[in-house]
């Protein structure tokens, strides 16, 4: 069968729901009768999901079915999905009495899909251009999702509309449902021809060697995958995170991370002080009261390199740092051309030191140590390919090891 291109929610969500009970039962008839369906409705429904997926999630016999290996794929991940909308809307019917007990299990694929677009663009009328929907059929997906709920989800503000807490919460439950439906269909299909689709967010060490080398053996091995990467900040990735838009962010770990995330370690990194290649203090043997008598440039505070920076130079007068900047391009370009300094890993600049641009200023660091790794979604389940950048991800840590970093 011809496979085509799916998205999440163009697969039926209540014919979806209905295959745990299908794989409970081993019976199309005692499933239907579980789900509130007639037996012709549920035979039509799978038949149409595995029309649409181009692969068979039972097999068929006399006294009952059984799950093909695609049909045990999907419905777990289904089940998760599942999980995901059930925990968005936390029992929000049972206390005004004004929606449903179980709001999750009465909200179809339309309604998700608009909504998602709506809370993506908080706005009817970006909703309606992103998802090619009608402004008025995003409004009734809004609108219907609160009475299923039985609270607002979105609220006038000024000229605009924002989401509101239980708005947030719902958003955040169909994105991360979402890509779990998306997940089952490349598992039930097979990742031979569909090599899957994943989102890293690259915070600003791994983009110079760590990230460049996994993705170079990934895409060697995987070729058919395809692989979105995010740039940004860890605040500006970690929502992203838990929403499920991005699966893996790579970079500095955090002492004390939020809740709903892991992290796995890569390797310990050393920072180091770097500058222009014309600095005077290039070669020098200086103290930590002649760098603190330069001017620097470094990231904002709150940010565990600015807390390794200030550290650096506690008990005395901090540093002039006329220019605050988190974005390593725009470092590096200043360096270059000033007499600033910077706390960087050694990583993030190798190619400009081995090239002459900037060079090492001042004495080794043996306590400004941080750790780098990556930081998913706790209970986040990859799929094979996901686990297959996982696997090279770590081979990569180990493989652009500086000696200057370790």
């Amino acid at each position: 069968m011809l496979c085509v291109v799916l998205e999440p929610f163009d697969l039926n969500l209540r014919h979806l729901r209905v295959l745990g009970d299908v794989i409970a039962y081993r019976s199309l008839n005692r499933a239907a009768e579980a789900a509130g369906l007639s037996q012709p409705a549920l035979t039509q429904g799978i038949g149409k999901l595995e029309r649409q997926l181009g692969v068979a999630l039972f097999e068929r016999y006399f006294d009952g079915v059984t799950p093909t290996t695609a049909g045990s794929l999907l419905a777990e991940r289904v089940s998760r999905a599942m999980e995901y909308l059930a925990a968005a809307t936390p029992r929000l019917g049972r206390r005004g009495g004004a929606g449903f007990a179980r709001p999750e299990r009465l909200m179809t694929a339309t309604q998700l899909e608009a909504f998602r677009h709506f809370a993506d663009a908080q706005g009817f009328a970006g909703a309606a251009l992103a998802s090619g929907l009608s402004q008025s059929a995003i409004h009734r997906a809004v609108r219907e999702l609160e009475q299923i709920c039985g609270v607002p989800l979105a609220e006038r503000r000024g000229r605009g509309m924002m989401l509101t807490s239980a708005g947030r919460s719902v958003a955040r439950g169909i994105r991360l449902a979402a890509a779990e439906i998306a997940a089952g269909i490349g598992e039930a299909r097979g990742d031979e021809g569909f090599g899957g689709r994943m989102a890293i967010g690259a915070m600003p060490l791994s983009r110079a060697l760590l990230l460049p080398r996994a993705l170079a053996m990934f895409a060697r091995d995987l070729p058919s995958a395809v692989v979105d990467i995010v740039e940004g900040s860890w605040r500006e990735l970690i929502d992203p995170l838990l929403d499920g838009v991005v699966d893996i962010m790579i970079g500095a770990l955090r002492e004390a991370p939020p809740a709903g995330v892991e992290q796995i370690p890569l390797f310990t990194d050393r920072l180091a002080i770097f500058g222009g290649c014309h600095h005077s203090l290039v070669g020098q043997a200086v103290s930590l009261e002649t760098l603190a008598g330069q001017s620097w440039v470094v990231g904002p505070a709150g940010t565990p390199l600015r807390a390794h920076w200030e550290a650096l130079f506690e008990g005395m007068v901090k540093p002039s740092v006329p220019i605050e900047c988190g974005s390593v391009m725009v470092i590096r370009g200043l360096l270059a051309q000033t007499d600033f300094l910077t706390l960087l890993s050694p990583d993030q600049v190798a190619l400009e030191v081995r090239a002459g641009m900037l060079a090492r200023v001042g004495p080794d660091l043996p306590h400004r140590i941080r750790t780098i790794g990556l930081t998913t979604r706790t209970g986040w389940h990859p799929t094979r390919s996901q686990r297959q950048m996982l696997d090279r991800l770590h081979l990569a840590a180990q493989e652009t090891r500086l000696p200057e970093s370790q």
